[in-house]
């Protein structure tokens, strides 16, 4: 099996595999169908599980059913057949998945459909008002979290005169203010300079809690996952795992352009 442009080995016997992950999963979809209204399924029958402590990363090409696979799991569209299961609750009603946004943060794609107060501060606070606190509290937690990325000093920032890199930093600060106990993150390196990938890839490294990471980067997803996986004919490759290494060579065409044949 072979991402485009991508040298991928499968094992199947290593101990992170899917089919003997042995822990209570956090979430479990099973036999998961989906598709939108006058289209093909997007996912099929499609198995899926992360456990406490799993950091995985997915690549696949558009299409695929990444971002679905999200919105399933948020309870932001119903599937058409198969069980969710979260927190080791089967959920099916609108209502149920209440629980679950209160526990698990998603990263969408595009930081502007996250952002929508005037400024960062009350952006990040949003968040934390919902979930009980008081303003004080809630301004409190806010502050901390953007001083733990880095963003002190942005919280009378203008959001929507923030870089492109800027919003997508605070659109994490937003998620984390919520304390979740797991994450989804929609490609959240995308149009990211170099620094400010470097300095999101820090933030990630020194989390403690499970996510899931969907990226088209695999340099990225390496640096930040534990397990890559990839998506084919509406399925997670539950029996395969993703083992991705670099081939390191040298020869005299130093930095010129050259092709390998």
């Amino acid at each position: 099996m072979r991402h485009p442009n991508l040298l991928i080995e499968i094992s199947r016997e290593d101990p992170h595999n899917y089919a003997m992950t042995t822990a209570t999963p956090i979430i479990d979809l099973k036999g998961v169908t989906f598709g939108y209204p006058g289209g093909p399924p997007v996912l099929r029958d499609l198995d899926f599980t992360l456990c406490a402590g799993e950091r995985i990363g997915v690549i696949a090409p558009n299409g695929s059913g990444k971002t679905t696979l999200f919105h399933l799991i948020m309870g932001l569209v119903k599937p058409l057949a198969g069980q969710i299961s979260i927190f080791g609750k089967a959920l099916r009603e609108e209502k149920e998945f209440s629980e679950v946004r209160r526990r698990i943060g998603l990263l969408f794609q595009d930081p502007d459909d996250q952002l929508f107060s005037p400024t960062v501060l009350e952006d990040v606070a949003f968040g934390p008002l919902n979930l009980g606190k008081t303003k004080a509290e809630a301004a409190a937690i806010a502050r901390q979290t953007l001083a733990a990325l880095g963003l002190n000093g942005f919280e009378d920032r203008i959001t929507f005169k923030l870089s492109g890199g800027e919003k997508r930093l605070v659109s994490l600060a937003t998620v984390l203010a919520m304390e979740p106990e797991v994450l989804l993150l929609d490609e959240p390196e995308n149009g990211l300079d170099i620094r400010t990938r470097a300095k999101l890839s820090e933030i990630l490294g020194k989390l403690d809690i499970a996510y899931i990471l969907i990226s088209h980067e695999l340099d990225f997803l390496t640096n930040v996952t534990d397990l890559i996986y990839t998506m084919e004919d509406g399925r997670i490759r539950r029996d395969e795992e993703l083992h991705v290494h670099q081939h390191l060579h040298a020869h005299p065409l130093g930095s010129r352009p050259h092709r390998h044949s």
